[in-house]
């Protein structure tokens, strides 16, 4: 098992780490889906909990994620998550060119179970996603974004790329949404992250900026 996962911090409650593109956040069923940030951290991490995730980050998605290494602080993360404390930010190459500066885009969505685990649109029995954009730089025809998500739907970044009532492109690389193939490296990365240390009460913002 490969433990080469940069850590930006931790200490007794918690651990800031960057997962890579390819790799689960969590476990997945089977014995195939053992590999995963999580328990790579457990194993560099004795004392972690049995089950100490906050949030997710999809498996094709690189970047910033924050695991609990407490039950204090997995409790106290996990609702600062749910509150909509937590701020983040991502960035993200389209396979198109933005027209506008800025925007924001709330869309509901939900599972497909025809079709998992991809996400569709549905105004009425759907979740609300809310995302705020900022056009960064057009780099040979992509437009490069800045994301700012209010909500933590599952593949809600993706969706709302590539939704015509959203942007209207998909993420460079997305096979679920976009033009990608499987295996391709989806342009999408959690570049910030800032929260409240779960016991102490300290401000902690982290920034790592992708290899894209």
């Amino acid at each position: 098992m490969n433990m080469d996962i940069p850590i930006l911090y931790y200490d007794y409650a918690l651990v800031v780490a960057v997962k890579p593109p390819g790799l689960l956040a969590v476990p997945g069923r089977g014995p195939d889906k053992v590999d995963c940030l999580v328990n790579r951290l457990r194993r560099l991490f004795p004392r972690m909990i049995a089950q100490p995730a906050v949030h997710r980050l999809d498996m094709a998605t690189s970047g910033l994620m924050v695991v609990a290494i407490t039950a204090t602080a997995q409790r106290e993360l996990s609702r600062q998550f749910a509150s909509r404390m937590v701020e983040k930010e991502y960035v993200a190459v389209l396979d198109g060119l933005v027209a506008v500066e800025a925007g924001r885009i709330e869309l509901a969505f939900r599972l497909d179970p025809a079709h998992r685990p991809h996400q569709i649109y549905d105004p009425e029995h759907g979740k609300l996603g809310i995302t705020r954009w900022r056009r960064l730089a057009d780099e040979q025809g992509r437009s490069r974004l800045a994301l700012f998500p209010e909500t933590g739907r599952t593949h809600q970044l993706r969706l709302h790329a590539a939704h015509r009532l959203g942007l209207g492109i998909p993420i460079v690389g997305d096979a679920l949404y976009g033009h990608g193939q499987d295996g391709d490296r989806l342009l999408l990365h959690a570049t910030g992250l800032a929260f409240l240390h779960p016991e102490s009460g300290q401000r902690l913002v982290f920034h790592h900026e992708p290899d894209f």
